[in-house]
């Protein structure tokens, strides 16, 4: 679980990276890119024209009430949220997240030796 938004240039930095690694483990793994959208700084639809405009193909949510926000205590952006598959919160970091460590991230819910 990812939370971002497009006024966030950090937030920005980390999709290609997001992408590269869904497009790796998408059948493995739930991705959740969670904007946080509290309709002034963020609205729904500059969110979706941003993900759209640079064609990422990951699962987008927008989070209007900013319920998912308060649910994994996030106090700024980017925040990442490793979650295993029993809903377990395994891993939460801060700040914008490389390809190599959102795998290791991955690794550590799925068990196993995810980076080759």
């Amino acid at each position: 679980v990812n939370f971002w938004a497009t006024w966030c240039s950090i937030c920005k930095n980390e999709m290609m990276d997001f992408q590269m690694v869904y497009d790796k483990y998408k059948d493995d793994v739930e991705f959740m890119m969670v904007s946080v959208t509290d309709g002034y700084r963020e609205t729904v639809k500059k969110a979706s024209e941003y993900i759209d405009q640079k064609g990422y193909t990951f699962p987008v949510y927008y989070d209007t009430l900013r319920d998912a926000y308060f649910m994994y205590n996030v106090s700024a952006i980017p925040v990442t949220c490793f979650v295993d598959a029993e809903g377990n919160l395994v891993k939460t970091l801060k700040g914008g997240l490389d390809r190599l460590t959102i795998e290791r991230g991955i690794e550590q819910i799925l068990g196993q030796n995810a980076t080759e």
